[in-house]
């Protein structure tokens, strides 16, 4: 349904649905990577990672949300958030005719990407379920 093209016209994403579900899709191919490591400590970094309920302040009803922080996240995993913390940026303003009568500074608000952190999470557990693992292989070998 919906391509997303980089400054040289090459897909690097898609949007697509059927009658049940979408699909937001991003480039993996390993022909478009290099320095390919696994080996890095995933638990201690998702250790720092710091989810938190929340409502949002436009939301009347004030219903709880889980989440991050961006600017908590970005020195984490800063490659999933977008923006600086406290950014701004500056507008135009326009009178009823559709006409720039001149600029204001806004808030520039920071994202995050959550997807970017579902990598460190499946790594985190692979750690963990290898300390697992070696835990119950000691318990049987205790046991015997």
């Amino acid at each position: 349904m919906v391509q997303i093209l980089n400054n040289s016209n090459t897909e690097v994403g898609t949007i697509k649905a059927n009658v049940s579900a979408t699909a937001f899709n991003t480039s993996s191919d390993y022909r478009l990577k290099e320095n390919v490591s696994y080996n890095f400590d995933a638990t201690s970094r998702l250790k720092q990672l710091k989810p938190c309920r929340f409502n949002w302040i436009s939301d009347s009803s004030n219903t709880l949300l889980d989440g991050f922080l961006a600017h908590e996240v970005s020195s984490i995993v800063p490659e999933a958030v977008m923006g600086t913390k406290d950014g701004t940026k500056t507008q135009d303003t326009f009178n009823d005719s559709g006409d720039v009568t001149g600029s204001e500074t806004v808030p520039d608000y920071q994202s995050v990407d959550q997807s970017k952190l579902v990598p460190l999470l499946v790594k985190a557990l692979q750690e963990q379920q290898a300390v697992i693992e070696n835990l119950q292989s000691r318990v049987t070998t205790l046991e015997e």
